[in-house]
């Protein structure tokens, strides 16, 4: 709980000699939260309580979102503070890592993977998923349109154009061509805003060159993990290695905060529906703060199981029934206050 970290968060503070703002969104099956333009504000809100400082450590914890907010969250940080570090307990993946690679310096557990930057697009032209709810889409990764090209042109070593140009249409004929034509746009778009957020850390721009094209195509996958080594010593990103006291102290608070979303506990309607009259709340993000209090995304509902119609003779048959009763940000305000 809230009440329980800030304590670790003063430790925390202490050891680094800086102000901390944590941003965890959950990955809890059924649940997953990610990096979004809703969570701006809260931000500015939980800044203004530290105020301008010289140092802002954030303690990140994500499995990616939207590249357009990690872009606002770095920039908006950035306001704030001379020197910006990022401390990751475990993941922060995809959005995460654009976060990352903005700061001055990363500190990673031994635990603690970045991941390659290379964006989904997901918009209402995307493939249909069959027998899927209306409106679910198969998200379009940039890389795996970049990769079915060159699959055809390297692997089957088809040269001819009209053969190219019958694939690309082929192409077309399952990924809407708007859609083909936003893939190329984000990919130049996380290439040109990698490259501003790494002069943070790396000054060689030959260097900075190679490390998008790792991040952004040459580490094969989007599920790709990069530890603190391989970050440090083939990456060459600035990566520090906390000490024994501080990474107990970091693996404390993520501990609690997986304790409280309840990470890696899937979300079992039939057990909920017996409890507590089928009532839950789930908390899915949390911004917090010693200064600006505990900014938390809460789902609330209530499961119930209910009997289907069902034929004179024929058995009777149950089903779950969920009804989502609110969702969204809600505050916890400083301890004290």
């Amino acid at each position: 709980m809230y009440t329980d970290r800030v304590a670790l968060y003063g430790k925390l503070e202490e050891k680094l000699d800086s102000k901390l703002l944590i941003y965890v969104t959950s990955d809890r099956p059924g649940f997953e939260t990610s990096i979004g333009q809703d969570v701006i504000d809260i931000f500015i809100n939980q800044l203004d309580n530290i105020g301008i400082t010289e140092k802002i450590s954030l303690y990140l914890y994500t499995r990616g979102g939207d590249t357009a907010a990690a872009w606002n969250i770095i920039n908006l940080l950035r306001q704030y503070c001379d020197f910006l570090q990022v401390v990751i307990p475990h993941k922060a993946h995809s959005a995460g890592t654009l976060i990352s690679i903005g700061a001055n310096s990363i500190i990673m557990t031994k635990q603690a993977t970045l991941g390659p930057i290379d964006p989904s697009i997901n918009t209402p032209l995307n493939p249909p998923i069959p027998n899927a709810p209306p409106q679910s889409n198969y998200p379009v990764s940039v890389e795996a349109v970049k990769g079915y090209l060159a699959f055809a042109k390297e692997e089957l070593s088809i040269k001819d154009d009209l053969a190219l140009s019958n694939i690309m249409i082929k192409l077309s004929e399952y990924v809407h061509p708007l859609v083909l034509g936003q893939v190329y746009r984000a990919r130049a778009q996380i290439k040109m805003l990698a490259e501003k957020l790494l002069l943070n850390q790396v000054a060689d721009s030959a260097k900075i060159k190679d490390i998008i094209a790792f991040l952004c195509s040459d580490s094969g996958s989007h599920d790709y993990t990069i530890n603190r080594r391989e970050a440090k010593n083939s990456l060459g990103l600035n990566i520090e290695k906390p000490d024994n006291e501080m990474y107990s102290i970091i693996k404390s608070i993520y501990d609690d905060i997986s304790n409280e979303l309840g990470f890696g506990i899937p979300f079992d309607p039939l057990a909920v529906s017996q409890t507590n009259n089928g009532a839950y709340n789930v908390k899915r993000a949390l911004i917090e703060s010693i200064s600006g209090g505990s900014n938390y995304f809460l789902t609330e509902g209530v499961v119930k199981q209910v009997q289907l119609p069902s034929l004179p003779g024929q058995p009777v048959q149950q089903a779950i029934q969920s009804t989502k009763i609110f969702e969204g940000w809600k505050h916890e305000p400083v301890v004290g206050n």
